[in-house]
């Protein structure tokens, strides 16, 4: 393995770049009406650089009166949320997901305010609590997420931004941060940068910090980072495969993997060609355009000797640096950096006639070199070719006519007004990244992209598979491959078997190819189940790529819409197309209930025959003068709900109900483990059924 250019490194990771912070229970948006946050807890269980963090807040109902409140959390663009419940008194009720876009009104209005709207940030999580909470009574909310860890050269960090301060200025009784690593890559060292921890400690393997504060305003963010050993890289191979025969999401496998790939850190860089296109049009005026001068100047001044670029910038008119790509050198930065320097933005949109300056430039070039375009605006085309389907066709023609191979075009949108459908799509038909910034990510967002792209050690990657049992892999295609940096490939694959997994690609005009040996595996492993949720957000991903090739109202867009939702519900992850519902003590798509119920219900509820081959009866004890409905939730092993029964309590006494042991729909229900839970009187039991 030692005398490799790169390694494959197998692991378990999720949605890249996720910020976020504290929930707020808003009851009217428009005055500044929130509950007040009494205590803030995280839990962080990280596996390598997958984070599964539990959020949980405590909110008092201070407002003088019985109130409905909305819930919101500054959940980023890239982030899923995989499952959300509440506490109202000592029963927890879990939302589902529902087939509809979340409900993005604020109550009492509010479209004013503006200190709530920053702290939110661009693609808050909302869930609509149709509860009325008694008035001095507490709330609890808990929020479960998953996260891929940024990781840049061998570093990897973490940041919960924990400061409430734009919402409140009181005290919180109680905040708490514990955080846990496992790794398979040895850990060189961990720091809490934000805080004195109770405690840290780390090994070769494994690591854990924790914080808490009592009767404290939470005013700091917690950031901490761990450095893993480059000299350890190895082949890991993480997947699962669900042996569940209830598992139906779709046709293609029970089984679910993740590779990545990152280069051995002494692999020899690839020079690049490199084209930054800018925006200046008259709406990048003001902050924006001083963001697009300090990244693009950032990125002039971290050029790699033998690289060649060029800098184009448009608005109604197109202007360029030089009229060819130049050898990075100390003159050719000194005069880039002055031409930088005195951009202004004015006019409309030309973005055809960006690239007809730029594609040229690009013309025979060496295909030893990796060529690369990091195009940003921050509007639609309004000038030049302005439709979406013909500036696509317009940069295809050039790119032939002009014989460019191996260019990749990364698009990178500002704001809400520019064309989504058309960056995404000149992203993704030439091998490049597609990312949609707020007015004030620019710089920021751009230079650590730059950061990641800047040394390619290999181009035009493709992975193929021995014997070929993979199917459903993502992303197509698959990205080149940078030094300090990752790439993820998920996928399905019906049989477990050893493969022979082969990265190819080129590396200074002369092909390579990297050979690894994969055990999947053959039965259900609990700790990778977040491996259905990363392929999951993969594809929907995908299909959004493709969602935008299609007029919004078309029946093409429709049916990958309808998809996109299955796949959402099905897997239980979070979508464009789709809503967390269940606010008045709806359905539940978690079983998760306190320890405390949970030994109660060992005592309290029972199933028999167990295991049964058809009908079964759940038993269970009422011990006081209970006169309502018992609710019995019965789940598959994903937790889905299938069916719903009830009975009547009339006090004291032992009550019995026949299952058939069918879905709601009356089908039978297949082999496999299943759960019930039942509900009374503020009070929840649980218990398993197998089904032979």
């Amino acid at each position: 393995m030692k005398n490799v250019s790169f390694y494959l490194l197998v692991c378990i990771m999720l949605i890249t770049n996720v910020i976020l912070a504290n929930g707020v229970a808003i009851k009217n948006a428009e005055y500044s009406e929130y509950f007040r946050l009494l205590s803030s807890d995280v839990e962080a269980t990280v596996y390598d650089q997958i984070a599964i963090v539990v959020s949980t807040q405590e909110f008092l109902n201070n407002t003088g009166e019985k109130s409905k409140i909305k819930y919101a959390f500054p959940l980023n663009d890239g982030a899923s949320g995989i499952g959300l419940r509440w506490k109202i008194g000592n029963v927890w009720y879990s939302a589902e997901i529902s087939p509809s876009p979340q409900d993005t009104t604020l109550p009492g209005g509010g479209g004013g305010n503006t200190i709530l709207q920053n702290y939110l940030g661009e693609s808050p999580l909302f869930f609509n609590l149709e509860d009325s909470i008694p008035s001095d009574s507490i709330l609890t909310i808990e929020l479960t997420y998953v996260q891929l860890l940024p990781y840049d050269f061998y570093e990897v960090s973490f940041h919960y931004p924990n400061d409430y301060t734009l919402i409140q200025d009181e005290v919180l009784d109680y905040q708490h941060i514990k955080f846990s690593l496992e790794s398979q890559r040895t850990i060189t060292n961990m720091e809490l940068i934000s805080h004195i921890p109770d405690s840290l400690t780390y090994s070769d393997s494994a690591a854990m910090f924790e914080f808490t504060s009592y009767e404290a305003v939470a005013s700091d963010d917690y950031q901490a980072y761990y450095e893993l050993s480059p000299d350890d890289l190895g082949l890991f191979s993480y997947s699962t495969f669900i042996t569940d025969t209830a598992f139906s999401c779709d046709e293609y496998g029970n089984g679910f993997f993740t590779f990545i790939v990152e280069p051995d850190p002494q692999s020899e860089v690839i020079q690049k060609v490199f084209t930054l296109i800018i925006d200046r049009s008259g709406s990048m005026s003001g902050n924006k355009i001083v963001q697009a001068r300090d990244a693009a100047s950032y990125i002039v001044e971290n050029l790699n000797e033998g690289d060649y670029f060029n800098i184009v910038d448009f608005a109604s008119d197109v202007s360029d640096f030089e009229d060819d790509h130049v050898l990075f050198n100390p003159y050719s930065k000194y005069l880039a950096l002055d031409y930088i320097g005195g951009l202004g933005a004015s006019g409309m949109t030309n973005i055809s006639e960006a690239f007809s300056t730029a594609i040229p430039d690009f013309a025979s070039n060496d295909t030893t070199l990796a060529n690369i375009i990091i195009f940003l605006t921050d509007g639609e085309a309004t000038t030049g070719i302005t439709g979406t389907e013909q500036i696509l066709q317009h940069i295809q023609d050039l790119i032939n006519v002009n014989e460019v191979t191996n260019l990749q075009i990364h698009t990178f949108g500002i704001g809400d007004y520019t064309n989504e459908s058309l960056l995404s799509q000149i992203a993704s038909q030439n091998n490049g990244l597609f990312e949609l910034l707020g007015n004030d990510e620019l710089e920021e967002v751009i230079t650590m992209f730059y950061r990641k792209i800047r040394n390619p050690v290999l181009i035009n990657t493709e992975m193929t598979v021995s014997p070929p049992v993979l199917v459903e892999v993502y992303p197509e295609p698959l990205d080149n491959l940078y030094l300090g940096q990752q790439l993820i490939v998920v996928g399905r694959y019906e049989d477990a078997s050893n493969i022979t997994v082969n990265f190819s690609g080129d590396a200074f005009g002369q092909p390579q190819l990297y050979q690894y040996d994969v055990e999947l595996s053959d039965t259900t492993v609990p700790t990778y189940q977040f491996l259905t949720k990363l392929w999951a957000k993969k594809k929907m991903e995908n299909l959004m790529i493709l969602f935008h090739t299609y007029p919004p109202e078309s029946q093409e867009a429709e049916e990958i819409k309808n998809e996109i939702v299955d796949i959402s519900i099905c897997y239980n992850v979070m979508s464009p197309f789709t809503s967390y519902t269940g606010g008045g003590g709806g359905g539940t798509t978690f079983i998760e209930y306190d320890n405390t119920i949970n030994e109660s219900a060992e005592k309290q509820c029972y199933a028999y025959p167990n295991p049964t081959s058809g009908e079964v009866n759940i038993e269970f004890i009422v011990k006081g003068p209970v006169y309502e409905q018992a609710r019995i939730h019965f789940f598959d092993s994903f937790g889905r709900l299938i069916d719903v029964a009830t009975i009547q309590l009339m006090g004291q006494g032992t009550y019995k109900l026949l299952w058939a042991g069918t879905t709601s729909s009356g089908n039978s229900i297949p082999s496999g483990y299943y759960y019930f839970t039942i509900q009374y009187n503020n009070q929840a039991f649980k218990g398993e059924i197998i089904k032979l």
